[in-house]
């Protein structure tokens, strides 16, 4: 199977509301219905704090836009608390009869850049609104992740939550600039609520990488997982990775295999093709993803097809 580009679906402007003129992150695919894709997204402001809207396309043809978000269905979170800063997608999901919605905040602090944990909001009206599980994280801080442990992809599955995420457990200089430097772990939980404080390793940087993460696992129809995720050089290569496993704990990565790459030139993905996330509908398999400047040029999507 190839992956065939088809177009930028959305980038924010200076006609958008303030709270998402800048720019749009961790664009999150979820079916509203078998018609209508509704794309979860961390709208970010001038000052680069995310809040999360939408975005509806039509699952037949994702380029055309139904609708956009007013407000945002998770604003920040109250000062002092760990959302504080701003929020991003981690996932959404179905389970049962309501709609979990895990979310990686952002808080700054005097002698770090930030801190990032990860929460949860509940709908119970089909992922129209959501409501905050509580006002402390469900991923908190450890002795792996000292400054932030991001959910990044939750399945149900075998009745119990299964979870990939992000370690930050230090920071890289680059130019003078500080990055977050993190890796990838599983965990379990039997709620969905209460984490162990320790993950098992699943992906680590080679040597040539500072950071890898925004793990987005799939179980295909073989029983198999395929894992895509996003790694950056330590000379600034933003791009996107592929691995696979048995059992979805033990990966070999297959980055050759990734089927998404910058398209150069002067397009809107032209140095990056970031934060992939692939969904299935009726009408075809999609992969959403950022361009450049992690979301600044917008987001869109590439449709699989046979070779």
């Amino acid at each position: 199977m190839k992956w065939k580009k088809k177009g930028l679906i959305y980038c924010p402007d200076e006609n958008s509301p303030e709270w998402m003129n800048n720019s749009v992150l961790t664009p999150q695919p979820f079916l509203l219905t078998e018609d209508i894709i509704r794309v979860y997204g961390a709208f970010r402001d001038k000052d680069g704090a995310g809040r999360i809207g939408y975005v509806d396309v039509d699952a037949k043809n994702p380029s055309r836009i139904i609708k956009i978000s007013k407000k945002p269905v998770l604003d920040i979170g109250e000062n002092g608390y760990f959302d504080d800063n701003g929020v991003i997608l981690g996932d959404v999901l179905r389970v049962h009869d309501k709609v979990y919605m895990y979310y990686v905040a952002f808080q700054l602090v005097k002698k770090a850049k930030f801190f990032a944990f990860s929460g949860l909001a509940v709908s119970e009206d089909g992922g129209k609104t959501f409501t905050r599980h509580g006002k402390a994280p469900v991923l908190d801080r450890s002795e792996e992740g000292i400054f932030g442990r991001c959910i990044h992809t939750v399945l149900f599955d075998q009745n119990k939550f299964r979870v990939w995420y992000s370690v930050i457990y230090d920071w890289t200089f680059i130019n003078g600039i500080p990055y977050p430097t993190y890796d990838i772990k599983y965990i379990e939980s039997e709620n969905g609520v209460d984490f162990p404080k320790e993950g098992i390793q699943c992906l680590k940087c080679n040597e040539n990488e500072y950071r890898i993460g925004r793990p987005r696992v799939r179980k295909l129809a073989n029983g198999k997982y395929e894992m895509r995720y996003t790694s950056d050089t330590y000379s600034k290569e933003y791009r996107a990775g592929y691995a696979e496993s048995d059992d979805g704990i033990h990966w070999v990565r297959k980055d050759e295999l990734s089927g998404l790459h910058p398209s150069g030139g002067t397009a809107w993905d032209s140095n990056e093709a970031c934060y992939p996330v692939v969904i299935e509908t009726k009408y075809g398999t999609y992969m959403f993803y950022d361009g450049n400047g992690m979301g600044k040029t917008g987001f869109g999507y590439a449709k699989q097809e046979d070779d």
